[in-house]
């Protein structure tokens, strides 16, 4: 009786591993660097995730670099939260999406006192109806000097039918 429920339990557990390799040979996670941003080093600007009948995107922390990896805004938090933002926006873009799929942003902010201005540009870029989730932390420096904010950004795209 031992050995029959010792096989059981293997039979049970093989199958539920098979199971769960399966979805995620289903289900891989996608590294993406979209043609409208600067090429990063060391990093991908996205990571898709195969989520059955949607797909999530999980952005890295956006800064105000242009294309070409310019800074946008030297001294301006508005012009480089709306740098951020249209980062973020090619992104979405470029996984089929669009604005309205971000459901959580998180800021880095170097002066919290400055939230309105950053509000100001957020809301030429989300649905301010339903807002997204959000968190804001002041930080004393981001990774280089002349940067004011950097804002993380995750998205949940339906597949179309």
């Amino acid at each position: 009786m031992k050995s029959y429920l010792l096989l059981l339990v293997m039979f049970i557990t093989a199958n539920c591993f098979a199971q769960e390799a399966k979805l995620m040979q289903e289900r891989p996670v996608t590294f993406k660097n979209p043609k409208a941003l600067s090429l990063p080093k060391g990093y991908s600007q996205a990571a898709e995730i195969d989520m059955g009948s949607s797909r999530m995107i999980i952005m890295a922390g956006q800064v105000a670099l242009d294309k070409a990896g310019n800074l946008v805004g030297k001294g301006d938090l508005a012009k480089q939260a709306n740098q951020c933002f249209i980062n973020i926006k090619h992104i979405i873009e470029d996984a089929g999406g669009n604005m309205n799929n971000i459901v959580k942003l998180n800021y880095y902010i170097k002066d919290v006192s400055k939230v309105q201005l950053l509000r100001n540009v957020r809301d030429k870029y989300i649905n301010t109806k339903t807002p997204p989730t959000s968190t804001l932390v002041e930080v004393s420096k981001l990774f280089r000097d002349d940067l004011l904010i950097e804002i993380e950004a995750t998205a949940v795209i339906p597949k179309k039918k």
